[in-house]
């Protein structure tokens, strides 16, 4: 998982998987948008407006819960 912010863009985008993919985006709200790739892998999550949701969008505090871990096929 890689974190970036665009200051300029006040945009915050976590990329969830490596490498290049074709996605489709999936607007959820005006400011959060849904990444997909190929066989609905969510790819990224971008969050527009980032310095009104988080109070330091250059180094957010992200907490993960209840993952499941995925398993090789």
């Amino acid at each position: 998982m890689q974190i970036s912010y665009d200051k300029e863009a006040d945009a915050l985008y976590i990329r969830l998987l490596e490498g290049d993919f074709q996605c489709r985006a999936v607007r959820i709200t005006d400011d959060i948008s849904l990444d997909f790739a190929a066989g609905e892998q969510l790819v990224g999550i971008e969050v527009l407006g980032a310095s009104h949701l988080f109070k330091n969008p250059e180094a957010p505090l992200v907490e993960l819960k209840h993952l499941l871990p995925q398993v090789a096929a």
